[in-house]
């Protein structure tokens, strides 16, 4: 089998889990391949037994790789998916941070979930992305355009709030006064959407939500939308510039900009593995619906 690995940052709580990892790496003679920074840090706060290949750019990798592993939190992965992008290489996440919507293997299951995946035993969940361009075009997006979480716009250094004019399929829907909007896939509606007041929205919907930010619309609420909609968004404000944020990725628009989003024409391969679905961790992680009434323990 062969993987590629990414991590972002070693940590004194994530230093024994990466140390088992390669411990079981080794032992079951898995083919790895480590990102480029990923390996300095290892070699310079743990040190390897054996020499590994490297990656630092995302034409290294192709479908000749059986997944792509992250050991980290949800953050983790939406770097990571800057060197995967449209290569369908399925994605396993070993979770390390808090959550876990994403990155859903256990970290103290790691040799159990690495025999699962050398003996192909999961579920490929496909996760929809956005895209976005802009005219005028900004040179950076050419490179990378897309976000697995959401996409958003928002005002830049002011404490004024901006404006943000928003069409769907060329119809005028409003001009939302606010901190700014969030278009969010229904992998991102847990994320910042839901922090701001959006739904919760299951992966295998075909829906994005538009979430305002700080709205001063007293009468604009989130808005579930059919995934195939184009969306168009132009932000004004005091400032002649705002920001356009791409997960976790930040740059720096001009008032005079058009903002185009739709659905990317491709889509992120998730590996689920011991059952860790998207309704276990949403029950176990947000404690959705806790209740002292609900005494039913699911199997």
């Amino acid at each position: 089998m062969k993987i590629a690995l990414y991590n972002q940052h070693i940590t004194e709580a994530t230093k024994s889990y990466i140390i088992e990892l390669f411990h079981h790496i080794e032992l079951l003679d898995i083919e790895a391949f480590i990102e480029e920074d990923f390996y300095t840090a290892l070699q310079q706060e743990i040190g390897l037994t054996k020499e590994y290949n490297t990656f630092n750019h995302h034409s290294q990798l192709d479908a000749s790789f059986d997944a792509m592993l992250t050991i980290g939190g949800d953050g983790t992965i939406l770097r990571a998916i800057t060197y995967v992008r449209n290569t369908n290489i399925p994605f396993l996440g070993i979770n390390t941070g808090r959550l876990g919507f994403l990155a859903t293997a256990l970290k103290d299951e790691i040799e159990a979930t690495l025999k699962l995946l050398i003996q192909k035993k999961y579920h490929i969940k496909e996760r929809s992305l956005l895209c976005v361009h802009t005219e005028p075009p900004t040179e950076d997006l050419k490179i990378m355009n897309f976000a697995l979480n959401e996409i958003s716009v928002s005002r830049k250094t002011s404490t004024s709030m901006i404006t943000v004019e928003t069409y769907l399929d060329g119809e005028f829907l409003t001009s939302y006064w606010a901190d700014g909007l969030i278009i969010a896939t229904p992998t991102g509606s847990t994320g910042y959407s839901l922090s701001c007041g959006g739904p919760v929205i299951t992966p295998q919907a075909h829906n994005f939500v538009l979430t305002p930010i700080a709205p001063h619309n007293l009468n604009a609420r989130p808005l579930v939308i059919p995934d195939n909609t184009k969306i168009t968004l132009q932000a004004n404000g005091r400032e002649n510039e705002s920001f356009l944020s791409l997960d976790s990725r930040i740059f720096t628009i001009h008032n005079d900009t058009i903002i185009h989003l739709k659905k990317a024409d491709f889509t992120l391969k998730m590996i689920q593995i011991n059952q860790q679905t998207f309704i276990k961790t949403l029950r176990e992680k947000l404690l959705w619906g806790e209740d002292t009434r609900n005494t039913k323990s699911p199997n």
